[in-house]
């Protein structure tokens, strides 16, 4: 899947990120498919987490001063999925980097993202446009 203008929250910042979001994801699925070696994908999954984290933080932060009421909710989802993603990390290392484990890992990320901007991220958009934030 790759990010389209239907995914857009309507802030740059966010709309960016998320664009380099599913191309990593997109990389990462490449990878598996290409039986690239364990390393890069092992790489591309501390990559994803690494960006995810900052991603969360710049997401969480412009909230904030926004004052948007749905942070919290939004925080619990985010921790939610960072612990995801360590699972996802724990199972490629435990499984020995197999494709069925990449396949996976790829398929759980771009649906709990795609998920999470239509459900939780637009609002953030829609809420920053009726108070011009």
């Amino acid at each position: 899947m790759q990010w389209n203008e239907s995914l857009s929250v309507g802030i740059a910042l966010i709309d960016d990120q998320h664009k380099e979001w599913f191309a990593k994801a997109d990389a990462l699925f490449e990878a598996g498919k290409k039986g690239q070696g364990k390393e890069y994908v092992g790489e591309m999954l501390q990559y994803l987490d690494s960006y995810t984290r900052k991603h969360f933080a710049d997401e969480e932060r412009y909230m904030l001063s926004i004052s948007y009421p749905g942070y919290d909710e939004q925080k619990r989802a985010h921790t939610a999925f960072i612990d995801q993603l360590q699972k996802l990390r724990d199972d490629y290392t435990a499984s020995g980097g197999s494709l069925a484990t990449i396949l996976g890992a790829n398929k759980m990320v771009i649906d709990w993202l795609t998920k999470h901007i239509l459900n939780m991220d637009k609002k953030i958009g829609e809420y920053a446009k009726e108070n011009k934030k």
